[in-house]
């Protein structure tokens, strides 16, 4: 019931809410007819302070009934996505379906652009109840996550977004950035981003995140890098056709990050995304989705380009624990882009983040982004992430909201 998370939330949304946003709340739910003129200007004018404007606005909405809650938010949620992250609000005015026609049983099954049964994605960080947080506090097969530890959790971001070479631009990057960014703070992580970086840069900043103090207290660390790839590495900015040493072999993640060289980190889950291209063929150009999109592919290679795919596997570490890591695409497929909405991987990340994250654990969640994939393609092209390196000895849970 919207009544009941408005009523759980009052005391934080009072503590956290600016008084832009109360403004911007009141002015659209004046909007929607859930008040008059009368009733905005009382909040505004008979509350000396913001928090009594708060506690008035959230009051006089909760007395007006369900739908008036759900609706404020629905607002809340377009206006400020962090704060009702962070209120852990899971409910709101519910979108309408569009219509769909209605398969006879006795009709021939038509091979469809999705699923016939479609999931509904949350559209905010569902947040874990504290029971199950608790239950599995005492579960030997699950990383502990204290509340302590939980705080004290910290995430790498990389993005390249603008190269030296103005055509290998990632439009769209930007997008992923903020996306990842936003889902990294839900999930409790403090991030250290950058942006823009040559390969020896991403070698350092990893370095130095591998020295980061939070790394002693926290119950896990996630490193997001995205950029041009091929097998083996992530382009840095600088990366030319000609000159094409500039480059982050992957393997120096797992070097920086393990237990010899980060001790820190020693019996705490390390996960990893990287969105980047693996290897290049003829997916390496610009083709059109269904909705007449331009989607691009990450990878920087031409056709016959890929002499050397052989000699750059990836090589194992052989004292390495507790890493998961998710790669964008197998070692033969490009990685899909859209220039406006940014990666597949990453839309498809968030939509499986927020809607299970608060009950399933990491290998669950990643095998539902890889199976998203499985309904994509565009003409003959096809993308399927990789999950790589798996050494998780338990289950992980994020638990977002504890």
């Amino acid at each position: 019931m919207a009544d009941k998370e408005l009523a759980r939330v009052r005391s934080k949304f009072v503590e956290k809410v600016s008084n832009a946003l109360l403004k911007e709340l009141l002015d659209d739910l004046l909007g929607d007819g859930v008040l008059n003129d009368g009733q905005k200007d009382s909040i505004l004018e008979e509350n000396s302070n913001r928090a009594d404007k708060a506690r008035g606005l959230i009051d006089m909405v909760r007395r007006k009934g369900e739908k008036a809650c759900r609706m404020l938010i629905a607002h809340l949620h377009s206006r400020d996505l962090m704060l009702y992250s962070e209120l852990g609000l899971t409910c709101g005015e519910p979108a309408q379906p569009a219509a769909e026609p209605q398969m006879k049983a006795s009709e021939p099954q038509m091979k469809a652009a999705g699923p016939q049964m479609k999931q509904e994605w949350s559209t905010a960080l569902l947040r874990t109840p504290k029971e199950f947080w608790e239950k599995k506090l005492n579960d030997s097969d699950v990383y502990p996550a204290a509340e302590k530890s939980i705080r004290n959790r910290v995430a790498l971001l990389i993005t390249n977004i603008k190269f030296t070479v103005k055509r290998l631009n990632r439009n769209g990057a930007e997008k992923d950035e903020e996306n990842t960014e936003k889902l990294l703070i839900g999930l409790g992580y403090e991030v250290v981003k950058y942006t823009n970086l040559t390969g020896k840069q991403i070698d350092d900043a990893v370095i130095r995140f591998s020295k980061h103090p939070k790394l002693r207290e926290t119950d896990s660390v996630v490193v997001v890098i995205m950029s041009h790839g091929k097998l083996g590495a992530v382009l840095g900015v600088n990366w030319t056709k000609e000159k094409s040493d500039d480059e982050f072999p992957i393997n120096n993640l797992y070097e920086h990050l393990g237990t010899e060289n980060c001790p820190a980190l020693l019996h705490k889950p390390k996960i990893i995304i990287i969105q980047a291209c693996r290897g290049g063929d003829k997916g390496s150009v610009l083709v059109k989705d269904g909705a007449g999109q331009d989607v691009a592919c990450d990878d920087v290679q031409q056709p016959g380009d890929i002499d050397d795919i052989e000699e750059d596997t990836l090589e194992f570490v052989n004292k390495e624990k507790d890493f998961i890591s998710l790669l964008s695409c197998t070692p033969d497929t490009v990685s899909y882009r859209d220039p406006v909405n940014g990666s597949l991987l990453i839309q498809y990340i968030v939509d499986v983040f927020f809607t299970f994250a608060h009950k399933e654990e990491i290998e669950k969640l990643f095998k539902r982004v890889m199976r998203r994939f499985e309904d994509f393609s565009i003409q003959n092209r096809r993308q399927m992430p990789t999950k790589d390196r798996v050494t998780l000895t338990k289950d992980f849970y994020f638990f977002p909201g504890i």
